[in-house]
């Protein structure tokens, strides 16, 4: 972000990414939201202290399902679903998080991923599907084949579990590849592998799922909002 401020605290369009994803989510109805910090921990409780949520620490960052599992002390006995998503996603709608939840309860799944298809999909997880249609796996850029490289459905990083089969699956995710961190991506292909069904729902406007990674990307998604309003 060429800044020392953590990433989530940029600013854009009057609030940070954090905010305007924390929004989105309350929009759509979540009722607890565990907040994993890392980096500049306490600027970032800080800016959230009067967001209602609550926080939970990862020390070390070594890796997403690692940090999913730092809010297991909180949510380890929330009897439903819960969504995980991304800080630095400004542009997902609460509109796309309810049709996330539903395609996750029509098809009973236990996992439910959202995706989306890129025109460039470089640096993003891949999406691996059956021939039914049914998410197979995902595949880190790093980690897949130059087939799997040509998939064009990407990974958002934002999921639904049912609770219990999330945290279970936590718990047989290790560190095999070539980042040596804990995928919360691996937990989709032990679900699978225990017979679970884990659905996707993709994103029809792929810029939701943009994340803002560099000062040209947070501009763009200054552009965007600001569309957005203006079409209202």
């Amino acid at each position: 972000m060429e800044s020392d401020l953590a990433k989530v605290l940029h600013p854009v369009r009057g609030s940070s990414l954090v905010k305007h994803v924390l929004a989105s989510v309350r929009d759509a109805g979540v009722e607890r939201v565990v907040v994993v910090v890392g980096h500049q921990a306490e600027l970032v409780e800080e800016h959230l202290s009067n967001a209602g949520v609550t926080f939970a620490l990862q020390a070390e960052q070594l890796g997403t399902g690692h940090a999913v599992q730092q809010a297991e002390s909180q949510l380890g006995d929330w009897p439903g679903e819960i969504v995980v998503l991304c800080g630095d996603t400004p542009l997902l709608t609460a509109t796309t998080l309810l049709a996330l939840f539903e395609t996750h309860r029509d098809t009973q799944a236990a996992a439910t991923v959202l995706t989306a298809e890129l025109a460039d999909p470089k640096g993003y997880g891949r999406v691996i599907r059956g021939e039914d249609g049914e998410v197979l796996r995902i595949v880190e850029q790093k980690d897949a084949t130059q087939e799997e490289l040509e998939v064009a459905e990407i990974n958002s990083g934002l999921y639904i579990f049912s609770g219990a089969d999330l945290w279970r699956a936590l718990t047989s995710v290790d560190a095999e590849n070539s980042q040596r961190e804990y995928y919360l991506t691996d937990t989709l292909e032990i679900l699978r592998q225990e017979g679970r069904r884990v659905s996707a729902y993709r994103c029809p406007d792929p810029r939701e799922v943009l994340g803002v990674n560099n000062p040209e990307q947070l501009r763009e998604a200054e552009s965007i909002l600001a569309q957005r309003v203006g079409s209202v």
